[in-house]
């Protein structure tokens, strides 16, 4: 027997150092090259910040963003409420798009008719420029809640459309004949064999409507400005106000949370299909 497998065998303490060193070596490559990346990009942002001179406020040195944006008190606090807010028609939005485009898609996948009839606008619903738009919809809905969740909805729309029309389509045309020759309705070769399938492309295109929510929240919010301020009234405010830090605090925090629920898909995603669906290549 190898000094591996005696190791192995025994539970040697030997084998376990390594067994750590090996992953600590696998962690700094793995964190390696974004950390060099990113102690690169702050230098850069020093160099310019102190070269701007007095207007050293069109980018602040990133230690400003932290002294006098997030660990200042009135700041943080502002911005904490903000997010809160963007958060919730984030999430509104988003459940609004998720039932809308599931309810879509599968109604595409039942007949090439209805596909071809309806699809088209799931398209020019994604060419259309909502910065156009939402004036028009504050102008029709009003500026407060329930107009920014339509702006939301409107973003993160199309993801969720085609991510779950492709998983429908995507089924085996082996697996497909066999529903059918048991004799298999319509309803439960949806059920039992298309929806499970295409569960991975819906979470993938939930995942993707989630960082889109949190754009269209922060957009509705950063137009409208009226009612509860959300993050991108804030952001607006301190634009106006030519407050350096307090705007790239405000815009880091806006980006964190778009990370956090598109992070927070991606867990839910393999929570649920994690143990069944392994993707190619993987």
């Amino acid at each position: 027997m190898s000094t591996v497998a005696k190791a192995a065998t025994t539970g040697s303490p030997t084998l376990a150092i390594s067994t750590r060193k090996v992953d600590v070596r696998k962690s700094v490559r793995q964190a390696g090259p974004p950390l060099a990346v990113l102690a690169g990009v702050v230098i850069v942002w020093y160099i310019i910040s102190f070269a701007l001179g007095t207007k050293s406020f069109l980018l602040p040195a990133p230690h400003r963003i932290f002294t006098e944006g997030f660990f200042d008190p009135e700041v943080a606090t502002d911005i904490g409420t903000a997010l809160l807010r963007t958060t919730g028609v984030a999430l509104a939005g988003l459940a609004i798009a998720i039932i809308i485009g599931i309810a879509w898609a599968v109604a595409m996948s039942q007949a090439r008719w209805v596909e071809r009839s309806l699809f088209p606008y799931a398209v020019i619903l994604q060419c259309i420029p909502i910065l156009a738009l939402v004036p028009l919809i504050g102008f029709w809905f009003g500026f407060e809640f329930f107009a920014r969740m339509i702006v939301c909805v409107m973003i993160a729309l199309f993801p969720m459309v085609s991510n779950t029309l492709f998983g429908l389509q995507s089924v085996d045309k082996s697996q497909r004949e066999l529903f059918r020759l048991q004799g298999a309705s319509r309803f439960t070769t949806l059920t039992k064999l298309q929806f499970p399938a295409a569960l991975p492309a819906i979470f993938a295109g939930m995942r993707i409507s989630a960082g889109l929510a949190v754009v269209g929240a922060i957009v509705g919010d950063f137009f409208f400005r009226r009612g509860q301020p959300g993050i991108g009234s804030l952001i607006g405010t301190y634009q106006s106000r030519l407050l350096g830090p307090e705007l790239f605090a405000s815009i880091i925090s806006a980006s964190l949370l778009g990370v956090v629920i598109f992070a927070l898909f991606g867990l839910i995603g393999r929570a649920a299909v994690g143990r069944w669906y392994e993707p190619a290549g993987s």
